[in-house]
């Protein structure tokens, strides 16, 4: 039993990729599926897409493979995080569609907490803000929305999880509600100092805890998975929600070792070890993973819009066919225009966290095009990238912070756009030669706790460079544009 499959849930497809004893990816499959917009800023997914997108490929990259189920020593999950479901225990049908992270409708919900002076508790429990984008609040619409879920979860009826929990039950065959330290530690209803539960947070969210599932270490065990769905159960023994396994499959082991994923949003997080941060710039403390019982902390700032903003261009303006064609066209760019685009399609991430302001444009003029618009929406993760490391070096002012960012996701693919990101950060930009660290990351902890890979330093020494990007920008030019940028962040929120 040589073989690890990863599986990738991510937020616009399912992934399964397999990896041979040396940590290789030998085959993959990926499969799309439909995102669901029923108001403005809502954000839903059918809970069956994404089981049954996960169950193909899965099966199809096996099949490709041409290996067995009795060749796969574990199965490592990795999943888009605070992707909120509810299903009944007795048939495991959802109740609504799944509430997607990057959904607003609890806005309301936070803003009354927030008054009602409740956010420094929540945020000193959990290391977390009041806003939409976490699973507690979400959990409570559902509870108030869905006719007689409430009486139905205090009955113990009904069962609650981000999408890794879904799929563990899934593929499980319903034996086993579990997650992972990681993706609790989103919910805004888990104590990351104490790794439990918090009572008091789920009172005041009105949460029956008998719907929360298990919580267990990155590299638990969740059980196997049901013998009719591969021809013979294979243990799951890693979990992690994607954010952390990316840090994982980066090897940022290390306190002050830094990553930034560039996949739908961006997500930057910061080893900070043993300790836990209590920002000041409205950063989130996280766990960025617990293996064998012992937690290693870290400072994430999350950005909601960065290769959804390329999205944009190709299915909401039409102007590239592809996300591969952007950096070609923002290369064509007019050096004399400064068209900015704060792409704030549903609400501002780190370190604004203002749910209500919408996307904005400024600097249009006449000559405006397709190639102004590229490289707006480029430079933008850019930007947005140094304000989390502009918050990140005032929490923990350590030389090292943001001194080098090592980098995957899908935008890494775009010289043009690491090249930005270099030079308005003016830091070392490294991208490993395996770009799929997050599935990577999912597999290594499952195969760490199958026997099948080696430890920490072992991994951490196999981390390797493809590509690096030096600051080349001017620092006239780099804070001119910078500054062009903050002007139209604080102009966007005043609309």
């Amino acid at each position: 039993m040589t073989h690890v499959l990863a599986i990738d849930q991510g937020t616009t497809s399912s992934r399964a990729i397999l990896f041979d004893g040396t940590l290789r990816p030998v085959a993959q499959a990926q499969e799309e599926f439909t995102q669901h917009f029923p108001r403005s800023g809502w954000v839903e997914h059918d809970p069956d897409d994404l089981w049954q997108s996960t169950l193909a490929t899965c099966r199809a990259a096996i099949g490709k493979a041409g290996v067995q189920a009795g060749d796969m020593a574990a199965i490592g999950i990795t999943n888009q995080r605070e992707t909120t479901m509810l299903w009944e225990r007795a048939t495991g049908r959802p109740l609504h569609n799944a509430i997607v992270w990057q959904d607003r409708r609890t806005a309301a919900l936070c803003a009354r907490l927030g008054k009602e002076g409740h956010e420094p508790e929540i945020t000193r429990k959990t290391g977390l803000l009041l806003d939409p984008y976490f699973s507690g609040t979400k959990l409570r619409w559902l509870l108030d929305n869905i006719e007689g879920a409430r009486a139905r979860a205090e009955a113990g009826e009904l069962l609650f999880g981000t999408v890794d929990s879904w799929l563990i039950w899934n593929l499980t065959g319903g034996q086993v509600h579990a997650t992972d330290a990681t993706n609790a530690a989103r919910t805004l209803l888990y104590n990351i100092r104490e790794g439990r539960w918090d009572e008091d947070i789920c009172a005041l969210l009105d949460i029956p805890m008998q719907v929360l599932p298990e919580v267990r270490d990155c590299d638990g065990d969740f059980g196997f998975t049901a013998p009719g769905l591969f021809g013979a159960p294979i243990p799951i023994r890693g979990v992690a929600g994607d954010q952390q396994a990316a840090t994982v499959g980066q090897a940022c082991f290390r306190p002050g070792m830094m990553k930034s994923t560039y996949g739908t949003g961006c997500f930057a997080l910061l080893n900070t070890g043993d300790r836990l941060i209590e920002s000041r710039n409205r950063l989130l403390g996280t766990i960025a993973y617990r293996l064998g019982g012992q937690t290693t902390y870290a400072l994430e700032g999350s950005i909601f819009i960065a290769g959804a903003a390329v999205q944009w261009l190709r299915d909401g303006l039409g102007i590239i066919a592809s996300a591969a064609e952007t950096g070609a066209l923002a290369e064509r760019a007019d050096p004399e225009q400064n068209v900015v685009l704060v792409p704030a399609f549903t609400g501002l991430g780190a370190p604004w966290w203002n749910a209500e302001v919408r996307g904005a444009l400024f600097g249009l003029t006449r000559n405006s095009g397709p190639a102004e618009l590229a490289r707006a929406a480029l430079e933008s993760v850019g930007c947005q990238t140094r304000d989390l490391i502009e918050a990140m070096r005032a929490d923990w002012p350590a030389d090292s912070v943001g001194a080098v960012l090592r980098v995957d996701g899908g935008m890494t693919a775009s010289d043009w756009a690491m090249q930005f990101l270099a030079d308005i950060l003016d830091a070392r930009v490294d991208c490993p030669s395996v770009l799929e660290t997050t599935a990577m990351g999912a597999a290594w902890i499952a195969g760490m706790k199958a026997g099948v890979y080696p430890g920490q330093e072992e991994f951490a020494g196999s981390w390797a460079l493809e590509r690096r990007f030096e600051p080349r920008m001017s620092a006239e030019e780099r804070n001119t544009r910078y500054a062009a940028w903050k002007r139209a962040v604080k102009a966007a929120q005043m609309f």
